[in-house]
């Protein structure tokens, strides 16, 4: 490999990781932005208000019009469990980075 050729894919590492690392800075702050909401969503869906809120829906007490994607039996806990797994993920993959670079 020339020294040209060696510059070159060097250089392209090193875009993909300075847009990578952009990406993932934008990231992390959104998902630090969502801490509050997570919580307050896992506290409504564990608690005895969802339930209620459900009931209500069923009931057909509930406007037709109204958004209500966090009434599904999944929709929340899914959601929650899926950032468990992303932190989990996060975990690792920072541990493996530190360990070998």
């Amino acid at each position: 490999m020339t020294n040209i050729e060696r510059i070159t894919k060097n250089e392209e590492r090193l875009d993909r990781i300075l847009a990578a690392n952009a990406l993932l800075d934008v990231a992390l702050e959104q998902y630090a932005a969502t801490m509050e909401d997570a919580r307050k969503l896992d506290a409504y869906y564990s608690g005895p208000q969802w339930l209620k809120d459900y009931e209500d829906d069923e009931a057909g007490k509930l406007p037709k019009e109204l958004k209500r994607g966090v009434l599904s039996e999944d929709g929340a806990y899914d959601a929650l469990t899926e950032r468990r797994e992303l932190l989990a993920q996060m975990l690792a993959l920072a541990a493996k980075v530190l360990k070998n670079g």
